[in-house]
């Protein structure tokens, strides 16, 4: 394989405690205000006891995992890397306020012909139990120097 900006193995890591402004901000700016997520008295009396994270914020925990694997990209390279895209997401157990959670990027696979890599995500909570998972595809695109 020929040298590339990324190889499989290589690992980024993301660890943080989930916190009541952070689900609630969220809320805000997604417009996401179903119950599981901010009406406590709601979710006392269901099978869960408490409030919930949106599984699309431990999406975006997997996107800023993407984003140090991508920042490997020496600027030298004249590359950017972008995200292609997230597929097979799962939410596999809740994550509740208050849960520190570890996300997890691996690469998997790297086509250097194609400037692209692929990446297993997986998501833990404090205890270890895994809550989501994900693969997600890097592509480097040319990134000539600006006009000066």
């Amino acid at each position: 394989m020929q040298d590339f900006h990324v190889k499989p193995g290589d690992t980024a890591v993301f660890t943080k405690t989930v916190g009541e402004s952070d689900v609630y901000l969220f809320a805000g700016i997604t417009g996401d205000f179903a119950p599981n997520h901010v009406n406590l008295a709601y979710m006392q009396r269901s099978r869960f006891g408490r409030l919930q994270a949106h599984g699309a914020l431990l999406v975006g925990f997997m996107s800023t995992v993407a984003g140090l694997m991508a920042a490997r990209t020496p600027p030298e390279a004249n590359e950017i890397a972008v995200a292609l895209g997230y597929d097979r997401i799962r939410f596999i157990k809740p994550v509740f306020l208050g849960d520190t959670v570890t996300t997890l990027y691996r690469v998997a696979t790297v086509d250097a012909a194609r400037r692209r890599a692929s990446a297993d995500i997986e998501v833990t909570n404090q205890d270890g139990t895994l809550v989501a998972v994900a693969s997600h595809t890097l592509a480097w695109l040319a990134n000539p120097p600006a006009a000066g």
